[in-house]
């Protein structure tokens, strides 16, 4: 039977067992005919004439049938040869079709000629004693004429069940049929890819897969392409295969066509690419993915996953290693191939099934893949042989190969050609590129028929009676075979495995998350939810009432520094203190040089920059809580959001800043030229003011005490007196100079002789320099005390009219007004515009614009979150894989032998 799938159909002619066999009856119950008729010719008629003449007339008409039976299997035999010889230049898929249902046909014929024929036998048996002997050449022809009509029968009863169920729905494969073993091909595939995917400690919670070995030399790219049907791999002079390449062909039925019409194209998972239909885009793709490895390294054990699907390939799950290499060479040292073994090692292990390429014209002694097979799979339970370039050497001893009993092998070895030995001469006008895979096929086809005999079934030795396998569609065919019985053979223990760890993973799941599920979009939306909570908290706790705080206090700082400049020194102070206890001089009687020094006071503080300065100030504000909310749990996990929220918060602030601030100076501008002021306001600026002076007098004399603490008193006390001398006696000779040298060469002399001064005490120039700083706030504290006093007398308290004599007091007020002329239109241009557009740009720029990849990989940022997820992820994971092994569990079983049920004989009406 084997031989016969593997070379070309010969004309159907009937055994010569059947021709030459002992006769028996001619009608007989396996002949076709009634069994009640046959009891009816045992009644005690047969003196009758009436039925000899019967029994002879039967006996002619079967004889007539014989004849039109001969003719009509020869002609169907010469029609089938010659189907066979002109599909044999058409596609592999149509001449496999062809091919399997000939040998269908053939099956069932020939397994009713065996039944008949022991069916014949044992009523032989028991009814010799009781039955004359029949005429000769009859009993074989009412055999093979009712096995054939039994036969022919019972397909089209078959074909027409085959019927109702396409007109029923989709057609259930058949028990033992090549769709059931895709099916479950397919299925268990599905499987393993889950439990990849499974995070997972134990080993045996893994799936077989067929890892692909042999030198670099050996054909193994060719084999895989050939499975295929496609060139993908990637081809270079030196090594390019660097890591591994985990292969998943998809099976894609021929009437299931996609929504987007592609049918055969490749992915690769996790890269983003999608689809790619263009084969030699995969080979480049796979290429860079190799070449990507650094020198240095060799190989990576990093693998690339590609999964194929085209309506020309089987379901299987291959892994395809970089080859053993040779010999030694400045491109592949010695320890590139301890790199490659050790790697291959790895992958050959239990429950993988090892695909041992070597080639045809090499000794298999020498083979590294056989070698290798051999340390991790003494008994070659589950390693195949392929045996490439079978056309390299003699028919019979490629024949020789693969019955090879040296070397034997339980899953036994495979014939393949992958590369056509003579390139195919192509028309120029050609409007499409031959592919070399199917011409190389079609060579192997005809180069097996050519030499079918040489590949018939040995009669001698431990494959006798048994065809070698030859060809790629026999590879792929014992691929599925053996994939599938190695899952199937791992299928209780992984089942075991995977009930365990999902009772394991449910478990927890209950203790720590109370059987909470959780998804990266909730995760998402929750973290919004507060982030838009936490900002609403802070827009309702900053106001008005926050932002004159805030920049009072900015505005306090400018008018003591101008009070400073203007009225705190020591002439200003004292002519001021004389002029204001003076009771009798009005505000009029002043000279117009003072009250030119309270117009430059105001416009100093009105012109300083009020609009920028306290946008600045409000912007900074909102960005230092913006930071805050960005750094807070749980958004100090999220860096890249934080980012995020502080780089558009930053935006809606510049998108506001300039017509705010030109805003508030607008509104400004009348202060810098009059100020009205009533007496409320007057006596709320002098209150401000003296508490003002009262909290500079406590800095002035705590930064006193720190120094007196650090220096001493008594040695800052000479330090300072020290340096009063000096500039006594620096202001004496400055005076005495400058009428004859000038200024600079003044100084510079009276520098000289300081330096010269024998009578200089001991002091440094840092304690002089600290005396300064103490000297500075002793002269500030009582300037401040002054002030302070002045500030609480009756000319002060009089109200507005002596601003002149108390220009702490205007300025103070003159900053409150500014306060809240710069606050009302801050909070319109500025902080009611951003509080109003900044929620909404959060569900703008990271809800709504987030993918669910984004938003996965959002939500696994936080630790605690990615870990609920993982063990989320990995009881639904186990949860679907148990699943789907119930379902194979079942599978199995319906395949199951089961005890066949005998046919009535009465099926032959």
């Amino acid at each position: 039977m084997h031989s016969l799938r593997g070379t070309a159909l010969r004309p159907v002619v009937p055994p010569v067992a059947f021709q030459r066999q002992v006769h028996v009856r001619a009608i007989s119950t396996s002949s076709g005919l009634p069994k009640f008729m046959l009891r009816m010719v045992r009644l005690p008629l047969y003196g009758m004439a009436g039925a000899t003449g019967l029994y002879a007339y039967t006996n002619y008409k079967l004889d007539e049938f014989k004849g039109k039976l001969s003719n009509l299997f020869g002609s169907a035999s010469d029609t089938a040869s010659d189907v066979y010889d002109s599909l044999s230049t058409r596609t592999s898929s149509a001449l496999e079709g062809a091919r399997s249902s000939l040998a269908s046909f053939w099956d069932r014929l020939q397994s009713n000629f065996e039944q008949a024929r022991e069916e014949e036998a044992e009523e032989e048996r028991g009814d010799e004693s009781n039955r004359p002997d029949p005429e000769p050449n009859q009993d074989g022809v009412l055999a093979a004429a009712a096995a054939a009509l039994g036969a022919t029968l019972s397909g089209g009863e078959h074909d027409n069940e085959q019927g109702e169920q396409a007109e029923n729905g989709a057609p259930k494969p058949v028990p033992g049929s090549s769709e059931e073993l895709m099916l479950l091909t397919r299925k268990l595939i599905e499987v393993r890819n889950i439990l990849k995917s499974v995070d997972h400690d134990s080993d045996q919670l893994v799936l077989p897969s067929i890892v692909v070995i042999g030198s670099q030399s050996s054909g193994k790219s060719s084999v895989l392409e050939s499975i295929v049907g496609h060139e993908f791999l990637p081809k270079g002079n030196n090594m390019v295969t660097r890591r591994p390449i985990e292969l998943t062909l998809v099976h894609v039925p021929p009437g299931e066509v996609p929504s987007d019409g592609i049918v055969e194209y490749g992915e690769f998972p996790g890269t983003g690419m999608g689809k790619v239909t263009d084969f030699v885009r995969i080979q480049k793709v796979l290429y860079d993915m190799n070449m990507a490895v650094p020198r240095e390294e060799c190989v990576s054990d990093k693998p690339i996953e590609l999964h194929i699907y085209s309506p020309h390939v089987p379901d299987l799950s291959l892994i395809d290693l970089p080859g053993y290499v040779q010999l030694s060479s400045m491109d592949q040292p010695e320890e590139l191939r301890e790199k490659i073994s050790n790697l291959v090692y790895k992958y050959i292990q239990e429950p993988n099934v090892i695909l041992a390429v070597s080639a045809a014209d090499v000794d298999l002694a020498n083979s590294p893949a056989l070698r290798a097979s051999r340390k991790v799979d003494p008994l070659g339970m589950r390693t195949i042989g392929v045996i490439t370039k079978m056309d390299l050497v003699p028919p019979e001893t490629g024949a020789a190969i693969l019955n090879n009993n040296k070397y034997p092998l339980s899953l036994g070895y495979v014939g393949v050609i992958c590369r056509s030995p003579e390139p195919t001469n192509q028309s120029m006008f050609s409007l499409k590129r031959a592919n070399p895979v199917e011409l190389t096929q079609e060579f192997e086809r005809n180069y097996y028929h050519e030499h079918a005999d040489a590949f018939q079934a040995p009669h001698r030795g431990r494959n006798a009676g048994v065809a070698p396998m030859v060809g790629t569609d026999k590879l792929r065919q014992r691929l599925m075979v053996v994939l599938e019985e190695s899952m199937g053979a791992s299928l209780s223990g992984v089942s075991g495995v995977v009930r365990s760890e999902l009772e394991d993973a449910a478990y927890q799941f209950k203790v720590q998350y109370n059987d909470r599920s959780i998804t990266a979009e909730s995760y998402v939306t929750e973290v919004m939810d507060l982030l838009k909570q936490r900002f609403k908290l802070f827009a309702n706790n900053f106001g008005k009432p926050e932002m004159r705080v805030l920049l009072k206090h900015a505005l306090d700082d400018k008018v003591m520094d101008i009070l400073a400049q203007i009225y705190w020194s020591d002439d200003s102070v004292l002519a001021l203190t004389e002029q204001g206890d003076k009771r009798r001089v009005t505000p009029e009687e002043l000279s117009p040089e003072w009250m030119h020094k309270l117009d430059a006071a105001t416009g100093a503080l009105t012109k300083s920059g009020i609009g920028r300065t306290s946008t600045q100030l409000v912007a900074n504000t909102i960005r230092a809580q913006l930071e805050q909310l960005a750094l807070a749990e749980p958004f100090n996990y999220h860096v890249e959001t934080a980012e995020r929220i502080l780089a558009f918060g930053s935006a809606l602030l510049r998108d506001r800043f300039t017509i705010t601030a030109d805003q508030v100076e607008n509104c400004v501008k009348p202060y810098k030229y009059e100020v009205e002021m009533d007496a409320r306001e007057w006596e709320q600026g002098r209150k401000q003011s003296e508490e003002l002076m009262r909290a500079e007098l406590a800095m002035c004399k705590d930064a006193y005490d720190r120094l007196r603490s650090a220096i001493g008193s008594r040695r800052l006390r000479g330090a300072m007196e020290y340096i009063t001398q000096l500039e006594e006696r620096e202001r004496q000779r400055l005076a005495a100079r400058l009428e004859v040298n000038g200024d600079a060469e003044a100084l510079e002399a009276l520098a000289q002789d300081d330096q010269n001064d024998p009578t200089r005490p001991g002091f440094n120039a840092a304690l002089l320099s600290k005396a300064r700083e103490a000297r500075f706030l002793q002269e500030r504290a009582g300037i401040l005390q002054l002030r302070l006093a002045a500030l609480r007398s009756r000319r002060c308290k009089a109200g507005p009219e002596q601003k002149a004599f108390c220009p702490e007091s205007f300025l103070n007020a003159v900053a409150d007004k500014l306060t809240y002329t710069a606050v009302m239109f801050i909070n319109i241009e500025l902080l009611a515009e951003f509080f109003y557009q900044f929620p909404r740009e959060i569900d703008a720029r990271l809800g709504y614009d987030m993918s669910k990849e984004d938003m996965l990989a959002f939500a696994r940022q936080n630790p605690s979150i990615r870990k609920h997820i993982d063990l989320q992820e990995r009881k639904q994971k186990l949860e679907a894989v148990m699943q789907k092994l119930d379902e194979l569990t079942k599978l199995y079983q319906d395949r199951a032998p089961r005890r066949p049920v005998q046919q009535s004989k009465w099926r032959f009406f």
